[in-house]
């Protein structure tokens, strides 16, 4: 495992999710900087910072800088310059992991297409500071491949995201076969690390890996399971994640759309987190469903690894959530089976509800 120093804010939950992302990525934190304000406009922290970080480097010699913000390219060089080693900022240690977790063949294709928006984002910078005379060879942009540099970079998506409609054809011909054939869809959402594959593996009896590192799930799995006498089809996707840009959510797109089709999306929430890394996790996973266009009624939320909370903790939750105004809801364990048949009992009324909205619909 490389290691790392890792520059992130003064909140505990911040350090905490930063430093799982650089150990998902197979970074060993040996140093932590924590500051109020990562935007400063040159190095994204103040000179002064600059020169403590230096002495930092020299004492543990980390093979990269990992920065839990969002760098220009400019503020990427000018670091990169100064400490004279790698820096991977916020995104770019996502992708990493994303790079690293791809099993599939679609997920890698998200994978690189993800990859090939963040280095369109970038590369008009790039391209300016080539040509202002900044290092030629810079963040790998040859002097001579300026001019085609951005064309080349829309080729390659264009090429990925023709192979990923490929894809989206065939899980497309997938949902027809699934209606047809009369199944009814359920698919997991939420934080990344909340729990959404103890679930599936609870409900569906599959041993799918679980681990409490960041996003053990890129590849949309999709099994059978039956409650009472109905058989419906569970699917589960990838964890959503604070500050995810919207060209990872528009990569992942083929896979997150199935958010939009499926008869009831259950939100898995981690009922153990503290109220305000709760209310931080839950926001992400709304405004990434809102994005996705995912209609609020398809919505149960989850509070999942309840197994050790009384009923007042999770009213407490509930009201911190806004949970208690006409939202459904249930907390559960799905390490223990606390309140599972009250949740597969949900699951059925929601189900058959929907199914005789349909019937009544198709005999108007």
């Amino acid at each position: 495992m490389n290691s790392c120093i890792l520059i992130t804010y003064f909140e505990p939950d911040s350090v905490n999710e930063a430093k799982g992302l650089c150990e998902s990525a197979q970074y060993e934190v040996v140093h932590t900087i924590k500051q109020k304000f990562l935007h400063h406009r040159k190095f994204g922290i103040s000179e002064a910072q600059l020169d403590d970080l230096k002495e930092k480097i020299k004492r543990s010699k980390p093979k990269v800088i990992v920065f839990d913000e969002i760098l220009k390219p400019s503020q990427n060089y000018n670091l990169a310059s100064e400490l004279k080693i790698a820096v991977l900022d916020r995104e770019s240690l996502i992708l990493e992991i994303f790079e690293s977790r791809a099993q599939s063949t679609e997920s890698q294709l998200q994978v690189k297409l993800a990859q090939l928006r963040y280095e369109m984002s970038r590369a008009k910078e790039k391209v300016r500071l080539t040509r202002m005379g900044e290092q030629p060879g810079f963040m790998g942009i040859g002097k001579f491949e300026v001019d085609v540099y951005y064309n080349d970079i829309k080729h390659r998506m264009n090429n990925v995201k023709n192979k990923l409609k490929k894809s989206g054809k065939q899980r497309e011909l997938h949902r027809q076969s699934r209606k047809r054939i009369g199944f009814k869809t359920i698919s997991l959402a939420g934080y990344t690390s909340a729990g959404k594959t103890t679930l599936f593996n609870a409900l569906t009896g599959e041993q799918r890996e679980k681990s409490p590192k960041l996003f053990t799930t890129l590849t949309t799995t999709t099994r059978k399971f039956k409650i009472e006498k109905d058989w419906l089809l569970i699917s589960d996707t990838v964890g959503f994640i604070s500050k995810l840009p919207a060209y990872l959510i528009e990569a992942f797109r083929s896979t997150l759309e199935e958010l939009t089709f499926t008869d009831l999306v259950l939100v898995v929430i981690d009922s153990t987190d503290n109220f305000s890394l709760l209310k931080l996790k839950f926001s992400s996973c709304i405004r990434t469903l809102i994005e996705l266009g995912v209609e609020k009624e398809k919505i149960i939320f989850v509070l999942n690894k309840a197994e050790n909370l009384d009923d007042d903790d999770i009213s407490k939750k509930i009201k911190e959530l806004k949970l208690d105004n006409d939202r459904k809801w249930i907390a559960i364990s799905a390490k223990t089976g606390k309140n599972f048949s009250q949740l597969k009992e949900i699951i059925k009324k929601s189900v058959d509800d929907d199914r005789i909205i349909n019937q009544n619909s198709e005999m108007k």
